[in-house]
């Protein structure tokens, strides 16, 4: 059987047709505990974080949890949000070498996206669409890699609150966004980190930047998927802009998750799409 999995920060359970099995992260508080699955009331956790002044923080999915999803499986794709922000990754490599231990002719391709939320989409969207034009593992193992550099990720929050919780950005770069209606246009590095790179005053002209940035870095025009926390017209908003300037653009938009939620934070928009140089 072939299995496509992801952690939940992919925000998919299906895909173009195929099941997507999810390893769930998890977003804890000292006083409760959220699991990423389709079942969590994302608004209400955002209430209840809104109002909690006190340490929160993520944990990867377990061993165990990744081997649930390769359950049956021999031939099987993992997408794993970037290392360099969580032990994701090295989990799934854990449950990986163990699941081979009980079924040594299964298959089993771990990839380290560098990145998370929409653009694992575009990432698992490719890998089924191979699979679906008889693409051999062995090619799809290679392609992927390549694939990784046609693509990129950006995103335009207005509270860099848990991530600097986390201490994944300046806590005093943190404290400048979202006051006076200032939000942060970034990207995720070619290491997998995220790297905040403009303030922009206002959702308008936040979205002018990314649109700026993501010419710059070879868009016009193909997939582009939108993710967005409670936030539809901002994300719709940038959705009509490419498409007045690129008609032709596969467009998704769709909502946040939990673990996408908790670090985009209310009113955030992260961004896949791919991006070619043109000669």
């Amino acid at each position: 059987m072939i299995k496509f999995v992801t952690d939940s920060s992919g925000d998919l359970y299906t895909c173009d047709g195929q099941k997507v099995e999810n390893a769930p992260l998890r977003i804890y508080t000292d006083e409760r505990e959220f699991l990423d699955t389709k079942d969590l009331d994302v608004h209400e956790m955002l209430d209840y974080l809104l109002n909690y002044h006190a340490r929160s923080y993520t944990a990867c999915p377990s061993t165990d949890q990744w081997l649930e999803t390769f359950e049956g499986g021999d031939e099987i794709y993992v997408l794993s949000m970037t290392s360099r922000l969580s032990g994701t990754y090295n989990s799934a490599c854990a449950a990986r070498d163990i699941y081979l231990e009980t079924h040594p002719d299964a298959k089993i391709l771990v990839v380290d996206t560098l990145t998370t939320g929409p653009e694992m989409r575009l990432y698992l969207e490719k890998v089924i669409a191979w699979k679906k034009e008889g693409k051999t593992f062995e090619e799809i193992s290679k392609d992927i890699e390549d694939y990784k550099k046609e693509t990129r990720l950006f995103f335009t929050f207005q509270s860099l609150h848990n991530f600097a919780q986390n201490g994944r950005v300046n806590k005093v770069v943190a404290s400048l966004i979202g006051k006076l209606d200032i939000r942060i246009v970034g990207t995720a590095s070619p290491e997998g980190d995220i790297a905040p790179e403009h303030k922009c005053r206002g959702g308008n002209r936040s979205i002018k930047k990314v649109l700026e940035e993501m010419e710059h870095a070879g868009f016009h025009g193909g997939k582009l998927r939108i993710c967005h926390v409670e936030n539809e017209d901002l994300a719709t908003d940038l959705g009509k802009m490419v498409l007045e300037k690129y008609p032709s653009t596969d467009l998704v938009i769709y909502p946040a998750r939990a673990l996408v939620s908790y670090y985009a934070e209310r009113g955030g928009l992260v961004i896949g799409c791919e991006c070619k140089i043109l000669a």
